[in-house]
């Protein structure tokens, strides 16, 4: 996995990976580790040689002209591999300079002759003006990271009111190099007794813009400590044995690391977007920028710091000795995470922004063949636009747009590409097809596994909204472990004889047909013996009773069998073919894009705190993360689409968003509740007020998956940890 997406992305990871596995051994990072003091490291030039130090450089600068999503994909790779020296801080001066229209280093710095740092922290530095107009700068500034090499320090001065951001040589200045926390990239404080500074050296930059800057990069490069961290642990967790088990068959460890992947993943998404929000084409609003920026700040450094930590403690014993590498990645982990300041201070810049109304727009950017089919599918939807009600419905399910990705005649068999196209357009439009909620699920599969009788007499009143469906699948002992349901159906002339009890079946009372899951025989393994039926909600034998939720309502139902009969008909597939049914996957999936970061449940936090006539600091951090949680699901969610667009398969982004989003939507609404604080303890209220949301966001971690079950495929499918044991036979 990486920061990048593009095949070019891949490629460049590829080579920086081949360069760094050469490069930099276990030896040469223990090397530079137990020196007393840093010089450049053996691979430097191997670094300028490849032109990396100047890859986000324009041509005429001496670099190469591409932008910071490529140089993001090279820092992650250098953080993953642990790169000792200052690759970040060079290109992150270089950075601030380009961004500044400051030349003068440019060339040098990509070519690796000179090397750069930038100090976040002013400390007591400042500038003095004096009636002449020359402009001195005195003081000391914080620790500067990747000082211990620098030729050129960009820092920021205390000016007035504000701070601005200078450009001071080493010869200008005094140095004293610190004892690093980072002992592979060592830090040490400026000096500055007075120091003179020219015009132009006063760099023409806003004054957060080197910060957002840092925030990008730093996240890029701790998108690959995190990954690293995580490829440690699990590796360790798939081979160590205790209690006679692989340890990573322990779900406390295995979830540990899966949820070490879900926040590696956070982090990668984060120093994507924001790399991309600052490059070339990213955005015209550089507030829009900062907020992605800001998420960086906020989101993956920290996130490193918790996989270096939790890498550790997978580790054990061994995790804590000096021999161990796992150290060094925590030692730099926290070392980005206090040098770029705290995650709270960057939560409650995000907040601070979202309340001023910023919001970053998430799109994709279709290739050239899309404009060759957007123009017949608006003159199919002019045509629908025209109709009213239901013969607007049928018109669109009858041309495709109910389910455009289903193959004809059903859908539109459209690609990915076409089904964004189709969209937007619908939305252009203003129209929505039928919503099949279960039926959505039912009809891929009937066109995948169903006769052609089955299918002549479902599909297109399914795809018309005239047959509504729900699906009867969990029991009362067999939610999570679906294979473990009893529902039994015998065979009888003619069809089958179903008895049991299903339920949380939705809409089980208003639906016409049912998709049923029943075991027909009990001889063989039991994911081997479940078949697939069709079910007539009008049955004799069947008996649906509304089951109350916490909310009041009674969305669920449990549904009692007894002796239902199912003609023979209406058994989909073989008997014993239930369980691949059930796993149906369409190779062509739907896609979908949010354009919004802030989903429902943050945008009525926002409401609340614009209500309240201000927040206080814990309040705005607490903003801050669900704001940030909220962008970084919406762009994990743009980048499995992104990869579906160009042909790729899946990445993690997808799992981890479902974890991830569950557990973001539960928050928020418990913050909402607590904000409105009394208020909303006078009663469940209106469906969907916020006490409402909380009750039913409970739900959430449960249905479709818990989130135990969860974390146990992410860890199993992603990070290959060993599955849970086989249950003890009973007796």
């Amino acid at each position: 996995m990486s920061i990048g997406l593009t095949e070019e992305h891949r490629d460049l990871r590829d080579a920086v990976r081949a360069f760094a596995t050469r490069h930099i051994t276990e030896e040469a990072l223990r090397t530079t580790a137990d020196a007393d003091k840093e010089t450049l490291p053996g691979h430097w030039n191997g670094l300028a040689a490849q032109g990396l130090l100047g890859l986000h450089l324009p041509e005429e600068a001496g670099g190469a002209g591409y932008g910071l999503v490529e140089l993001a994909v090279v820092t992650e790779e250098l953080g993953r591999a642990m790169a000792p020296g200052p690759f970040l801080p060079t290109v992150l001066a270089s950075t601030v300079l380009n961004a500044a229209g400051h030349r003068t280093y440019l060339a040098p710095l990509a070519a690796g002759t000179t090397v750069g740092a930038v100090g976040l922290g002013a400390g007591t530095l400042a500038l003095n003006r004096a009636d002449d107009g020359t402009v001195t700068v005195t003081g000391t500034s914080e620790p500067v990271v990747g000082g211990h090499l620098a030729d050129v320090f960009v820092l920021p001065a205390a000016d007035g009111g504000r701070t601005r951001w200078i450009v001071l040589p080493r010869a200008a200045v005094d140095t004293e190099d610190l004892r690093s926390h980072d002992l592979t990239r060592r830090s040490s404080r400026v000096t500055a007794r007075p120091v003179p500074v020219p015009a132009a050296d006063l760099l023409a930059v806003d004054e957060q813009t080197p910060r957002d800057l840092a925030a990008a990069l730093f996240a890029a490069e701790a998108s690959g400590i995190a990954d690293r961290c995580v490829a440690t642990a699990a590796g360790y967790a798939r081979v160590r044995e205790q209690f006679g088990r692989r340890i990573g068959q322990f779900q406390g460890v295995k979830h540990r690391c899966a949820r070490m992947l879900a926040q590696a993943e956070q982090a990668r998404a984060s120093a994507w977007d924001a790399a991309r929000a600052a490059g070339p084409g990213g955005t015209e609003d550089p507030r829009e920028a900062s907020l992605a920026a800001a998420v960086a700040g906020a989101v993956g450094v920290d996130a490193a710091f918790t996989a270096a930590k939790d890498c550790v403690q997978v580790l054990g014993g061994i995790g804590f000795t000096w021999e161990h590498d796992a150290h060094l990645a925590l030692r730099r982990a926290q070392t980005l995470r206090l040098t770029l300041g705290p995650s709270a201070a960057w939560r409650r810049r995000v907040a601070r922004l979202a309340l001023d109304g910023v919001r970053r727009t998430l799109g994709v950017e279709l290739p050239p063949e899309a404009e060759t089919v957007r123009e017949d599918i608006r003159a199919e939807l002019r045509e629908a636009a025209a109709l009213d009600g239901k013969e607007r419905l049928t018109h669109l399910a009858d041309h495709g747009y109910t389910a455009p990705h289903l193959p004809a005649p059903w859908g539109k068999d459209a690609g990915p590409v076409t089904q964004l196209v189709i969209a937007q357009e619908l939305q252009a439009a203003g129209l929505t097809p039928v919503d099949m909620i279960i039926g959505g699920w039912v009809v891929p599969t009937l066109i995948a596994h169903g006769d052609t009788a089955q299918q002549e007499r479902f599909l297109t009143p399914s795809l018309r909204g005239d047959i509504v469906w729900c699906q009867l699948f969990s029991e009362p002992g067999a939610g999570s472990d679906l294979a473990g349901l009893t529902t039994r159906a015998e065979k009888t002339d003619g069809g089958w004889r179903i008895t049991g009890q299903k339920v949380w079946t939705s809409m089980a009372r208003d639906a016409h047909w049912g998709v049923l899951l029943a075991r027909t025989d009990t001889a063989v393994p039991k994911h081997k013996g479940i078949s697939y039926f069709l079910l007539d909600m009008t049955s004799p034998g069947l008996d649906i009773r509304p089951l109350r939720q916490i909310t009041g309502d009674a969305e669920f139902n449990e549904v009692f069998l007894d002796e239902v009969f199912v003609p023979d008909e209406l058994l989909v597939g073989a008997p014993g073919d239930g369980w691949k049914l059930a796993r149906t996957t369409l190779a062509n999936e739907r896609v979908a894009l949010s354009h919004d970061s802030v989903g429902s449940g943050a945008e009525t936090l926002l409401e609340t705190a614009a209500a309240s006539g201000g927040l206080d600091d814990e309040q705005l951090t607490v903003l801050g993360g669900h704001l940030c949680d909220a962008q970084s699901g919406a762009v994990l969610a743009l980048r499995t689409t992104l990869r579906t667009v160009s042909g790729q398969q899946p990445g993690a982004e997808a799992s981890i968003a479902k974890l991830l989003g569950v557990e973001h939507q539960q928050q928020v609404w418990e913050t909402c509740m607590e904000w409105q604080g009394t208020a909303s303890l006078s009663g469940e209220g209106r469906r969907h007020d916020t006490t409402w949301m909380f009750l039913n966001g409970r739900c959430l971690s449960i249905a479709g998956g818990t989130t135990e079950v969860q974390l146990n495929i992410i860890g199993e499918r992603l990070l290959g940890l060993p599955r849970d044991p086989e249950p003890t036979p009973k007796g």
